[in-house]
């Protein structure tokens, strides 16, 4: 019995449970999300946040704080599926924070039912929160002191809408979010380094051809592909001056080389192999470039010098432009595309590989240590942070995030450098640049109009009069685009612009129409999208929206941009 191995452990309870999400975003991911504590300032009908909430409690983030000061009225039971009859005259808060509670045991749920003015007054309290989603109508000053505080803190903010067919949210991420496990599809992540083999990797190529003529057929029809089209390069470079094939016309000369050398006439059944080579010529043979998102990475200040407080994701970047400049290409990532092969051939060329990328990590890996010793820094990074860079160098994305625009009453947007790429973006046949206008306006109005005279909550348009409030909507919205249009340098009075502005002018009716109101379906997709890209910030995975999206229900249409 002392001699039995031991016995193999199953997934734990956990993994069970969160099966399905960690194949998604992994271990690491899962546990920035039990990390977090999520704030939903929730305001207006208070749908679409309590949508994005639950989206977030059922994979297990860590702990959630609703601060609501309204009450349940009738008309938050026919749109908020949170909400029962009993709960009628209770606070918003409490209720949905219980009901979402029973979710996922796992989650903690705290509510805050003090009014948003006075609660946020205090100095202290938005520090526990990691990440805060903001749903309109929330008046601009309290709207810039969240932003302001995402600044400082360097955390993410989300602002979000969602007024009858129509919703929008913007997301103000710190001014450097680096991004290393990005996800890119397989088809992209294959650097097989064809055009720059080094010398372990034409070693095995000439051993599985060095007797092409000679094999018998089960052999050659299992040579692994790669073998093939680098013996195959070799042939052709000896007959093109030392070149390997330059451009589409050349490789389909190759591409016909490699087919006919397959033999038609193997009684094993074909040899699939040399059509995987052929297959692969195109996607394949390409130099080992680096991208120019990923070079922008290379020559961001904060790689060029490296301090003692500098973030890790600098140092490994630095370590890792180091190695770029000494060898002209990034390390080796070491994974294999499956293809037709022996099990122990495949396994000796994933091996090449795996050594390759194993030696290429170790020498980032002392470019790292070396940049920490000589900076002065007290902790050192762990060696798995630098593995998984080394894995997904080529496709690492840095997004520099930016404020949102927080409507000021009285004041003009400020566009910035965005004004002339906005600017024609919005002549744009499909733009949905128009929606966006329209949602700027949106805020304006409630900026400046209140529910009562003594200046309760943002007054939404229509709430009162629909006909007279979608002309003041409409006229806002047009002076919104008048001054982006004159801050591009263009003229207010070309008459492309006149169809816009009629565009604009339907939005503004159907906003009005609405009258602030949520529609479920709408606001429930919404929440979708937005806890989405929640996920995305808190786990630092994938790439999130940079930094808005409009969403027209009516047309089932959505639109990313940077403003």
């Amino acid at each position: 019995m002392a001699g039995l191995p031991p016995p193999v452990q199953g997934p734990t309870a956990k993994e069970k449970k969160y099966d399905r999400q960690l194949r998604l975003w992994g271990a690491t991911g899962q546990l920035a999300l039990e990390n977090s504590h999520i704030l939903l300032i929730n305001s207006g009908p208070g749908v679409v946040g309590i949508e994005t909430l639950k989206n977030l409690v059922l994979p297990g983030i860590g702990q959630f704080t609703i601060q609501d000061s309204a009450v349940v009225t009738a008309a938050d039971l026919g749109v908020n599926f949170f909400l029962e009859d009993q709960h009628l005259g209770g606070f918003r808060a409490e209720h949905t924070v219980n009901l979402l509670k029973e979710l996922n045991p796992d989650v903690e749920g705290h509510y805050i039912n003090e009014p948003v003015e006075s609660w946020l007054v205090k100095p202290d309290a938005l520090q526990p929160y990691t990440l805060i989603i903001a749903t309109a109508p929330i008046r601009p000053e309290l709207l810039a002191k969240l932003s302001a505080h995402a600044s400082a803190a360097l955390i993410p903010l989300f602002y979000v809408h969602s007024v009858g067919f129509y919703s929008h949210f913007s997301v103000h991420l710190p001014p450097a979010f680096p991004i290393v496990d990005t996800h890119p599809g397989p088809e992209s992540t294959s650097d097989l380094r064809l055009l720059k083999p080094w010398p372990e990797l034409l070693q095995y190529a000439e051993e599985k051809t060095s007797d092409l003529e000679g094999m018998s057929p089960d052999d050659h029809g299992h040579i692994p592909y790669l073998a093939l089209l680098l013996h195959y390069l070799e042939e052709w470079k000896k007959m093109h001056n030392g070149e390997a094939p330059q451009n589409y016309k050349e490789k389909t000369e190759f591409r016909t080389m490699v087919s006919k050398a397959a033999r038609t006439n193997n009684p094993e059944g074909g040899e699939e192999n040399f059509d995987e080579a052929v297959a692969a010529v195109l996607k394949s043979l390409n130099p080992p470039g680096v991208s120019s998102s990923v070079k922008e990475i290379f020559t961001a200040p904060e790689t060029l010098v490296i301090k003692k407080d500098t973030p890790s994701f600098w140092v490994i970047a630095h370590a890792i432009g180091l190695f770029h400049v000494k060898h002209s290409v990034l390390p080796v990532p070491g994974s294999v595309p499956d293809m037709k092969a022996r099990s122990k051939d495949y396994i000796q060329l994933q091996n090449v590989y795996k050594s390759k990328a194993r030696k290429d990590y170790a020498e980032v890996l002392e470019n790292v240590r070396f940049a920490e010793r000589n900076a002065g820094r007290t902790t050192t990074i762990d060696e798995k942070d630098v593995e998984q860079f080394c894995k997904n160098a080529a496709h690492i994305k840095l997004v520099r995030g930016r404020p949102f625009h927080v409507v000021q009453a009285g004041e003009k947007i400020k566009w910035g450098d965005r004004a002339k790429s906005i600017a024609q973006e919005l002549t744009f046949p499909d733009s949905l640049i128009p929606l966006y206008i329209a949602f700027l306006a949106w805020d304006e109005f409630a900026a400046t109009h209140d529910k009562d005279a003594l200046g309760g909550a943002p007054q939404a348009p229509g709430e009162t009069d629909a006909d007279t409030d979608a002309e003041k909507l409409t006229g806002i919205a047009h002076k919104i685009m008048d001054d982006l249009i004159k801050g591009a340098g263009t003229s207010v009075a070309d008459p492309e612009y006149s169809e816009i502005k009629e565009k604009i002018g339907e939005f503004a009716q159907e906003f009005a129409r609405a009258g602030g109101a949520e529609l479920h379906n709408i606001a429930a997709l919404t929440g979708g999208i937005v806890s989405q890209e929640v996920i995305k910030a808190v786990t630092e995975q994938y790439v999130p929206v940079d930094n808005t999206c409009v969403f027209d229900g009516v047309r089932s249409k959505s639109a990313v941009f940077k403003v």
